[in-house]
């Protein structure tokens, strides 16, 4: 089974809905084998490397009062514990670019799908648990080291621009296929499960696309 997961790793379902859906697949294994690829999508695409403070950011972008941020935050925070992620509690105070941070995951996807999994991961954890920019390429370095990524291979690729072509054809890709919102689960190019759904819900359809396609 391919599974392409669409998302930013500054999107806190996103993280959510990796969680769930890796705790989906371990349910309901060894009947399926899956093989994940993360493809980009930028939530804030013209955000400045300096970034926003986030609650300015979110009342401003989705028209909201600084008490719904507040509880959409512990929301959130809940969800994360449910599924073994844990958002750090006062950490994230900025919302940052993200478009190196695909870059990397890109060339990360490019070694091994396992190698770009567990870079998805470490940048998940640097920007939700820890608060760090995943747009300072001392951050993305970490997280590429943490990931067992060859530090010196990321560091030319954050030193240029490549990749960035092949970055913006898939999100011009899924764009165009409709994505609107993330996370966005496709599965063999042909089931869409969007949002970041509790395990149940992944560990269905899962099962349910498997007896379809055989």
């Amino acid at each position: 089974m391919k599974i392409d997961f669409v998302s930013d790793v500054s999107c806190p379902w996103c993280a959510i809905g990796l969680h769930a859906l890796e705790q989906a697949l371990e349910r309901v294994g060894p009947e399926v084998q899956a093989t994940l690829h993360f493809q980009p999508f930028e939530l804030n695409p013209s955000m400045p490397a300096e970034g926003q403070d986030i609650v300015e950011h979110l009342t401003g972008k989705y028209g909201i009062a600084t008490e719904q941020v507040a509880a959409n935050t512990e929301a959130i925070r809940q969800r994360g514990a449910g599924v073994g992620f844990a958002f750090g509690l006062g950490k994230r105070s900025r919302i940052y670019n993200t478009f190196d941070a695909h870059r990397l995951l890109h060339w990360a996807g490019l070694q091994s799908a396992e190698a770009q999994r567990r870079l998805k991961h470490a940048l998940f954890k640097a920007y939700f648990t820890d608060g760090l920019s995943p747009g300072d390429h001392a951050v993305l370095l970490a997280a590429a080291t943490a990931a067992g990524l060859d530090a010196e291979a990321a560091r030319a690729v954050l030193d240029s621009d490549a990749h960035a072509d092949d970055v913006r054809e898939m999100e011009t890709f899924y764009q165009q296929a409709g994505i609107r919102s993330v996370p966005a689960v496709i599965i063999n190019d042909r089931h869409l499960i969007s949002g970041g759904q509790p395990v149940e819900v992944f560990e269905q359809a899962l099962r349910q696309i498997a007896a379809q396609e055989g």
